[in-house]
């Protein structure tokens, strides 16, 4: 192996660890960054970070029918689904800006 080769090596380690870092960064930025679903015409609404957690669930009280409880359920569950779709999607999305596409299934809450 020639020197040259070695220091290609080095500068393509350099390369991975600065785009470790920048995924890293990434990623606490994301767990911050809130997206928001709804459901029913917009009578649930639900809020979920980057981290996959919901934050928010707000409920018109329009919606509360003591003789339907599952139809409420059904708009929660609807969109607290949405909401962690659309979390997983901008997640996705931000990192694939450091990655450049790179499919990289190990990172977490980074589904490809």
């Amino acid at each position: 192996m020639s020197f040259g080769s070695m220091g290609d090596m080095g500068k393509m380690m350099q390369q991975i660890q600065k785009m470790q870092q920048d995924l890293e960064d990434v990623q606490a930025e994301v767990e911050k960054k809130t997206v928001e679903a709804q459901a029913g015409g917009g009578v649930v609404r639900v809020v979920c970070n980057g981290a996959m957690e919901v934050v928010d669930i707000e409920i018109d009280p329009d919606a509360v029918d003591p003789d339907d409880v599952e139809m409420l359920s059904d708009l929660v569950i609807a969109a607290v689904n949405e909401g962690l779709r659309s979390a997983r999607d901008m997640v996705k999305s931000e990192m694939e800006q450091v990655t450049g596409g790179l499919n990289l299934p190990n990172i977490p809450g980074f589904t490809s």
